[in-house]
């Protein structure tokens, strides 16, 4: 371990990072469910379904040992969020362009990833993506680590738990709750999930209060031990209060892969032809809108999550940058292969970092649990939605201390920065956080007569960002 990973250059232990990437991967179980779901429509159970599934696993293991091994970085990846939600308006676009069924649809669309991870690969090989992180002023660089974590706190108390009763659905920790008048009102509109609701509130707060008290006391498993925190007593409250049981489930869960719905469904499917018919156009156009979103998300991530560990030099840059790019392209790659959409550096990994991971030996823990996912799928699901916001709207505080380091008196930096403050969280999407980011910087640089201060490159970039945002096709 120590030669591979280099364990005592790094300050670190195996003990601390084999805990670290178990946080990571429990911070972002839930995508193994989520991402067949949002990209088969919830048909759970159904031959596409399966297929998505243990290609998530797959993937999101390929991608993050590569990460392991290349990089030595801390970082796990998986099918990114907003990018699959994408993906399936792509699939059913395609089915209706073409007239067919959903699944040779989803093949057809497969390409566009496949294409993406290989012009990923290329542009990795030759630097490119490299000088496009470079291009990002360092100023613009202080403020995604403090960006992403508004982004996770907003989805720690947003979108991450949704409950759903008599009454629809689905209702959130924030807005629905928090952001009802009188307690009375919202219990009238929830009607029987209120209770769920309450349930939910209070452990994932808890969870958040312990993490903060072990981590004072200088507990590096604070996070882990958290989510541990939450989870039980999520489980006890819904067999005490609720009425339920939380390990239901297991008792008519299959723990056999569904291989041969893989292979008949998503596993070296591409729709080459399916994919044509769209048009050259279209093609192209879904082709680029992927690898913005992704490139950018990914950089974003990388960037954000390693300022926050102190991985980065002095001009902000981190050391093996090139090699986390490529580990990102081939899991994309990969992700096309199995049948998954772009598979991304996931922005949870910031827990694992919190948890003192450091390197590789993180990583690679979260991707043995992923391809254990493919037999114990079952037992991941049973974590609790309150667990992991809790570790979200943790690990999002602890990144906002990186905006001690822009300077708000620098209105070149503030403006981007509290764009970007702002514009993650809201949309949802890192990339075209700091897409807006790098136009405001350029526009303003331009306006004060200081245009020799911007790179080519950002002006480049800015343009491509307009382009995307505001031409219509």
């Amino acid at each position: 371990m120590e030669k591979i990973f280099k364990l005592k250059e790094n300050g670190t232990t195996v003990r601390t990072e084999i805990l670290a990437g178990l946080t990571t991967f429990m911070t972002m179980a839930y995508i193994i469910a989520l991402n067949p779901n949002l990209l088969t429509g919830f048909a759970v159970g159904t031959p596409l379904w399966n297929g998505v599934f243990l290609a998530t696993c797959i993937a999101s293991a390929i991608g993050t040992a590569c990460m392991a091994f290349l990089a030595n970085k801390p970082f796990a990846m998986a099918p990114g969020m907003g990018l699959n939600s994408f993906f399936a308006v792509v699939v059913a676009n395609i089915a209706v362009i073409n007239d067919c069924d959903y699944t040779s649809a989803f093949q057809a669309a497969l390409v566009i990833i496949l294409i993406e991870g290989i012009v990923f690969l290329v542009l990795t090989v030759l630097k490119v993506r490299e000088k496009i992180v470079e291009a990002i002023p360092l100023g613009v660089r202080y403020g995604i680590a403090p960006a992403i974590g508004l982004m996770l706190m907003n989805v720690g108390l947003g979108s991450n738990i949704g409950i759903y009763s008599e009454n629809g659905g689905p209702f959130y920790m924030m807005r629905d709750f928090f952001g009802a008048l009188t307690p009375s009102i919202i219990k009238g509109n929830m009607g029987s999930g209120y209770d769920t609701m309450v349930l939910t509130v209070v452990t994932a707060f808890l969870g958040v209060f312990v993490m903060v008290v072990l981590a004072k006391k200088g507990i590096k498993a604070a996070v882990l031990l958290g989510m541990l925190f939450s989870s039980v007593l999520y489980w006890i409250g819904s067999f005490a209060f609720l009425g339920v049981n939380p390990f239901a489930s297991l008792e008519t869960a299959s723990f056999v892969p569904p291989f041969a719905d893989m292979v008949s469904t998503t596993l070296f499917k591409f729709d080459f032809a399916g994919f044509m018919n769209i048009g050259w156009f279209t093609a192209i156009t879904l082709i680029i809108t992927f690898c913005m979103i992704d490139m950018f998300d990914t950089i974003g991530t990388l960037v954000g999550t390693a300022s926050r560990a102190g991985m980065v030099n002095e001009k902000g840059e981190m050391p093996n940058m090139k090699e986390a790019l490529l580990s990102d392209a081939i899991g994309t790659v990969a992700g096309a292969a199995t049948g998954t959409s772009t598979v991304t550096t996931f922005i949870e990994s910031a827990s694992g970092v919190e948890a003192g991971g450091r390197t590789g030996l993180t990583a690679l823990t979260s991707a043995v649990l992923f391809l254990a996912c493919i037999f114990l799928a079952p037992v991941a699901a049973i974590i609790p939605g309150a667990a992991t916001s809790a570790a979200l709207i943790y690990v999002g505080v602890l990144m906002l201390q990186g905006l001690k380091n822009v300077n708000f008196d620098d209105m070149d930096q503030m403006l981007p920065v509290s764009i970007m403050l702002i514009g993650m969280p809201i949309s949802g999407s890192i990339g075209h956080a700091i897409g807006l980011g790098l136009i405001s910087y350029a526009v303003v640089k331009l306006l004060s007569g200081k245009a020799k201060d911007v790179s080519v490159l950002t002006y480049v970039i800015s343009v491509l960002f307009l382009i995307k945002f505001f031409a219509v096709v």
